[in-house]
C-alpha cells in the first residue's frame, strides 16, 4: 500500500509524460523513480531513496527551494522539459496532505530566469501553420511578451536568419527544412477554435484586425494554446504583436551570418562582440536585432546614422547619457515579470531604478537640445516613465527585502493600519523589557529574563537558585539545566495579539503589493515603449562609441548599384590586432564591374577581404559607421555567402555536395540588388571539373540580369582571369604578399 504523498505525486505525473517532475516538499522539490535517476545523473546530486508504503522505498533525488532556477536550467540546457509542482497551501494550516498542483512546464522555448538566458540572448517559442496553401508563423519572447507574426515568403526568410528554440507544428510538410530546435506536434485548430484562443487573450476588435488571415491567427492561437497549458502566468504579459514586414529588411540568412562571424566565431571574436558597447541587456538584444535584421528602408537607415553623427560629434554628452544607462537593469524584461504577475519586491526595486534612470535619461537628452529626430522621439518616449514611477514609490519601501517573511515590503505612509501594525511589532521588544523590570521588581529576581523562541514562545526565565521566589500564577513551560522557564496570562496574552497582527502585517503587504503589480499591470504598454526607448538610446550611443575611438566613418547610400569602399578595414580583424595593424584596402562594383575575380596565394586574405566588404555593407543597412574613410554603397535585398563546409560535413554531406546545394541556392534567389561572396567554388571536386563550376556560376550571375548580382568571387583557379576579356562586366584582382625584414 502505498502513502498519501506517493498517490498524489503519481496522479500528477502521469498528467506529464515525458517530463520531469519536481515534487515541492517543505523547503525542498524532489524527484522520484527515473525522474530521480535522471535528475541526479544530470545535477550530480545524491541519489538515495524513501519509504513511500509498506516494503516500498523508491529512487529520490532533491534539491533546495532556492536552487530552482539554476537546476531548471541545466535539465533545459540538456533537452529535458521540467514541470514545477508547488504547495498550493501553507502545511501549517493544512489538515492531512496538503493540496500541490504544477504551476508551469518549463521548455526550451519558455524560459524566462536569468539562470537561463543570458543578457543578450533571445530564445523563441514559435508556430508554423499552412492554411488554404498559405503559410504563415507566430514568433514569441517569453521573457518580454513580444511576438512577430511572418506570413508567404516572410516566413522562409525568419526561419533562414533565426531557429526558434521551440517550433509547435501541425503537419510535418510545414517544418522548415534543416531546423535543429525542438519540435512539438500540435492537434490542427478549427477556425471556431482559434477564435476562441484569441478572444481570450485579446479584445473582439483586435482579433478582427489580427494578423491579416487564418493562417496568421491559427498560429498565433497555437502559441497562446502551448502557453495556457505550460505556463498561464506568461500570457498576462503578451500584448504586443508585430508584423514582419520583409520588404523593408536586408535578408541574412543563419549560414551568412555564420559565414561572416556576426555572432559566433571560430577561435576570435564575433562582430556582434566588437560592435556591443550597449550598458543594458535590452541595448544589446536590440543591436543582436539590427545585426540580424538590417534595414532596407532608407529613412530607417538615415535616422540611425543621423544619431550615430550626433553622438560622435558629442562625445562628453555621450558618455554622460552612458553614464546614466550604467545600472539601469532590464526593463524589458522586468515588465515581462510584471505582466506574468511574478515579479519579486527586489525585482520591482530593480525596475523602479531602472525607470529613475530612464526619466533621468529623457531629461538629459531635452536639455542637450537640437537632437536627430530618432534620440528625440525615444527622449520623449522616456517620459512614460513617471507615471509607473509614481506608483512604485507611493507603495514601495525604499529597500524591500527579498520576502514577505521578512517584512518591511510596503512603504511607510501607503496604509495606515500597515503602520499601525508595524508599530505595535516594533513596540514587542520595549514591552518585553518593561514586563522584565516589573516582573523583576514584584518577585524580587534581579537575574530574572523575558525571552523568545520559535518552539516554546515568550517565557520568563529564573534560575534554579530563585525558584522558591516564584509567584504562584507562574505557569512551568520548559525545565532547563539550572533554570526554570515560565509564562503567565499576561504574557501569553501579548504574544497571541503580537502573532495576530504579525500575520495580518504579512496579509496587507501582500495585498497591498498585489494591488501595486495590478497597477503596473495595467501600464505595461508604457513600460515596453520605455524599454524600447532606453535599448534605442543605448543602442546608438554604444555605436557611436565605437565609431569614435575606432574612426570609423558615416556610410552613403547611392541610388545606383555602385559599391566603393576606400581604405576599408575589417573589423573584426582590425580589433584583434590593434589600432593601426590592419592594412587598408579599397573596392569597386559598379555598372563596369558587376562582377570580381580575386586571385592569390593561399593565406594571402582572399578570405578576410570578402569577408569585409560583405560586413561593411551589412553595418551599413544595420545604421552603423563602418571602418573605412568613405563607403559608398547601393541598398542591398540580400547578401549570400558561400564560405566553407565545415558545419555540413558533420552532417554527412560532402564537401561537393555542399557546395553545389549551397551555390543553386545563391543563383535561384540572388536579384540585380543582392551583394554575393563566393570563396573558392569548385574546390570540392577534381580540378578540371572544379573550374568547369567556378565558370559556369560567374557566367550565369554576369549574364543572366535577372540575378546580375554585385559579386565578389575568389579562386585559386587563375585561368579564370580569362572571363574578364569575354564579360564585359567581369574584372580581375590580385592580392599579393610583401614580406619585410
Amino acid at each position: 500500500m502505498s502513502t498519501p504523498i506517493r498517490r498524489q505525486y503519481l496522479e500528477l505525473k502521469q498528467r506529464y509524460p515525458g517530463t520531469i517532475l519536481f515534487f515541492r516538499l517543505g523547503d525542498f522539490y524532489e524527484t522520484f523513480d527515473d525522474d530521480a535517476v535522471t535528475v541526479a545523473d544530470a545535477l550530480q546530486i545524491t541519489l538515495t531513496s524513501k519509504p513511500m508504503g509498506k516494503d516500498q522505498r523508491v529512487p529520490l533525488a532533491g534539491f533546495p527551494y532556492h536552487s530552482l532556477d539554476g537546476q531548471v536550467a541545466k535539465l533545459v540546457a540538456l533537452g529535458h522539459r521540467v514541470a514545477i509542482c508547488e504547495q498550493m497551501a501553507d502545511p501549517a494550516t493544512v489538515k492531512g496532505i496538503v493540496p500541490r498542483e504544477v504551476v508551469r512546464v518549463v521548455t526550451a522555448g519558455t524560459v524566462t530566469s536569468e539562470a537561463s538566458l543570458g543578457a543578450d540572448e533571445v530564445r523563441e517559442l514559435a508556430a508554423i501553420v499552412q492554411r488554404a496553401n498559405r503559410v504563415s508563423a507566430a514568433f514569441c519572447d517569453v521573457s518580454t511578451g513580444a511576438v512577430r507574426i511572418a506570413r508567404g515568403d516572410a516566413v522562409t526568410a525568419e526561419f533562414a536568419r533565426h531557429q526558434p528554440a521551440e517550433l509547435l507544428y501541425e503537419s510535418p510538410d510545414d517544418l522548415p527544412p534543416a531546423f535543429s530546435g525542438v519540435t512539438l506536434p500540435r492537434a490542427p485548430l478549427s477556425e471556431t477554435a482559434v477564435l476562441a484562443e484569441l478572444g481570450r487573450q485579446f479584445s473582439m476588435e483586435a482579433v478582427q484586425h489580427l494578423a491579416g488571415g487564418l493562417a496568421e491567427q491559427a498560429a498565433l492561437a497555437h502559441i497562446l494554446a502551448y502557453l495556457r497549458e505550460t505556463f498561464p502566468d506568461s500570457l498576462g504579459s503578451i500584448q504586443r504583436i508585430r508584423p514582419v514586414e520583409d520588404e523593408d529588411v536586408l535578408i541574412v540568412d543563419q549560414k551568412t551570418l555564420r559565414n561572416l562571424d556576426v555572432f559566433t566565431a571560430h577561435g576570435g571574436q564575433s562582430l556582434f562582440g566588437v560592435l556591443n558597447r550597449s550598458r543594458t541587456g535590452m541595448g544589446a538584444r536590440l543591436l543582436r536585432d539590427w545585426l540580424t535584421r538590417p534595414s532596407r528602408h532608407r529613412e530607417t537607415i538615415e535616422s540611425r546614422l543621423d544619431a550615430v553623427e550626433w553622438g560622435v560629434a558629442n562625445g562628453i554628452a555621450v558618455e554622460q547619457l552612458a553614464a546614466a544607462l550604467r545600472g539601469s537593469g532590464d526593463v524589458q524584461r522586468l515588465a515581462g515579470t510584471v505582466g506574468r504577475r511574478s515579479v519579486r519586491p527586489r525585482e520591482l526595486h530593480a525596475l523602479r531604478e531602472g525607470l529613475r534612470a530612464a526619466l533621468e535619461l529623457g531629461r538629459m537628452l531635452e536639455r542637450a537640445g537640437d537632437l536627430p529626430v530618432l534620440l528625440a522621439t525615444a527622449g520623449s518616449r522616456l517620459a512614460g516613465a513617471g507615471p509607473p514611477l509614481a506608483s512604485l514609490d507611493a507603495a514601495l519601501d525604499p529597500d524591500p527585502p527579498v520576502s514577505f517573511d521578512e517584512g518591511g515590503v510596503i512603504a511607510a505612509g501607503f496604509n495606515p493600519e500597515v503602520d499601525s501594525l508595524r508599530e505595535m511589532t516594533r513596540d514587542a521588544r520595549g514591552y518585553l523589557l518593561g514586563i522584565e523590570r516589573l516582573e523583576r521588581e514584584r518577585t524580587g529576581i534581579k537575574s530574572l529574563k523575558v525571552g523568545h523562541n520559535k518552539v516554546f514562545g515568550y517565557y520568563i526565565e529564573v534560575s534554579a537558585a530563585n525558584a522558591a521566589l516564584v509567584p504562584e500564577h507562574y505557569q512551568r513551560r520548559q525545565t532547563l539545566v539550572g533554570a526554570e522557564r515560565y509564562v503567565t496570562d499576561e504574557l501569553k496574552e501579548h504574544e497571541s495579539r503580537l502573532v495576530g497582527a504579525r500575520d495580518r502585517l504579512v496579509e496587507l503587504e501582500k495585498q497591498a503589493y498585489e494591488t501595486l503589480v495590478e497597477t503596473l499591470a495595467c501600464q505595461l504598454d508604457a513600460l515596453h515603449s520605455v524599454a524600447t526607448a532606453m535599448a534605442t538610446v543605448d543602442v546608438l550611443l554604444a555605436l557611436a562609441t565605437l565609431a569614435s575611438e575606432a574612426a570609423y566613418v558615416r556610410p552613403h547610400f547611392n541610388e545606383g548599384e555602385r559599391l566603393v569602399l576606400r581604405a576599408a578595414r575589417h573589423p573584426v580583424v582590425e580589433a584583434a590586432l590593434g589600432p593601426g595593424s590592419f592594412v587598408p584596402n579599397d573596392c569597386d562594383l559598379d555598372p563596369d564591374c558587376q562582377v570580381l575575380i580575386l586571385t592569390g596565394p593561399n593565406m594571402s586574405g582572399k578570405s578576410t577581404y570578402l569577408r569585409q566588404v560583405a560586413l561593411i555593407a551589412l553595418m551599413a543597412q544595420a545604421g552603423s559607421f563602418v571602418p573605412a574613410e568613405t563607403a559608398d554603397l547601393p541598398l542591398f535585398d540580400r547578401i549570400f555567402t558561400r564560405i566553407g563546409a565545415q558545419d555540413d560535413l558533420a552532417a554527412g554531406q560532402s564537401t561537393f555536395m555542399v557546395e553545389m546545394v549551397e551555390t543553386a541556392q545563391i543563383l535561384h534567389q540572388a536579384t540585380p540588388h543582392s551583394l554575393v561572396v563566393l570563396d573558392e567554388v569548385g574546390r570540392g571536386t577534381s580540378t578540371f571539373d572544379g573550374m568547369a563550376i567556378a565558370r559556369a556560376t560567374i557566367e550565369f550571375l554576369h549574364n543572366r540580369k535577372e540575378v546580375a548580382a554585385r559579386t565578389l568571387f575568389a579562386t585559386h583557379y587563375h585561368e579564370l582571369t580569362d572571363l574578364a576579356e569575354v564579360l564585359p562586366r567581369v574584372q580581375n584582382a590580385h592580392v599579393a604578399v610583401h614580406e619585410e625584414g
